[in-house]
């Protein structure tokens, strides 16, 4: 295996497949069932995912709510998501633990740098919730910084896309797809990989990013056997 520890980064979106909101059945159970693919070969992994399908901060701002506020509605939307991951992969068979940033004790563990090692040591998918636990952060940024802190060999951002390219794909046909960019020509391209506050962790602690299709079936498994999928983006 190429890599020993990952953290996934799962967009809210992604989850509602073909609906216009809230979570597809089929789809959470594609992810949950890559994810044991993965865990099966004897990868450490770890899961950070958002809530866009459910409620965005930036949105309820644009409304003219509170932005705080906001941001902690779209961090209690990350929980419902990353509880019905977690429900999906027990489902499988897969031994999992939640843990929140915001403390909620009735459904999750507090986040715990330690803990969380040790769960993915003994062979537990680890889901972090809640974001940073923070207002004013994304869930990109939380991502980064999780994996950061459990010390993961790579962060893996699973989208609908299957890499970076030079423009949006979706609206550009001419958009080029790069196989591989450093952290600098991101910067200097100004490519949308991540939130810059994200992305900026990762360029400073040296974590390398692979941002890939999630929804093609196998492509998890093949990233972490080393094989060239998606873009990445590193020193």
């Amino acid at each position: 295996m190429k890599y020993n520890r990952i953290l996934l980064k799962l967009s809210g979106e992604a989850l509602m497949g073909e609906k216009q909101f809230g979570i597809d059945n089929e789809r959470l159970m594609q992810y949950a069932h890559e994810i044991k693919s993965v865990f099966q070969s004897g990868v450490q992994v770890a899961v950070v995912i958002g809530g866009g399908n459910i409620f965005r901060g930036v949105q309820a701002e644009e409304g003219g709510m509170e932005r705080t506020q906001g941001d902690y509605m779209g961090m209690l939307a990350t929980m419902i998501n990353s509880m019905a991951l977690q429900s999906a992969l027990e489902s499988i068979h897969v031994p999992t633990r939640l843990q929140s940033a915001i403390e909620m004790k009735q459904i999750a563990e507090p986040f715990i740098r330690r803990r969380a090692v040790r769960h993915l040591e003994v062979g537990r998918v680890v889901i972090f919730g809640a974001g940073t636990g923070s207002p004013y952060f994304t869930t990109d940024t939380a991502a980064s910084l999780r994996a950061i802190e459990v010390e993961a060999d790579v962060l893996l951002k699973g989208t609908r896309v299957d890499g970076i390219y030079t423009a949006d794909p979706e609206k550009d046909p001419g958009a080029v797809r790069y196989e591989r960019v450093t952290f600098a020509e991101v910067y200097q391209k100004g490519l949308n990989v991540m939130d810059m506050t994200a992305f900026t962790l990762c360029n400073e602690n040296k974590l390398p990013i692979i941002v890939f299709d999630m929804n093609k079936s196998g492509n998890l498994l093949r990233i972490t056997q080393g094989v060239p999928v998606g873009t990445l983006v590193d020193s």
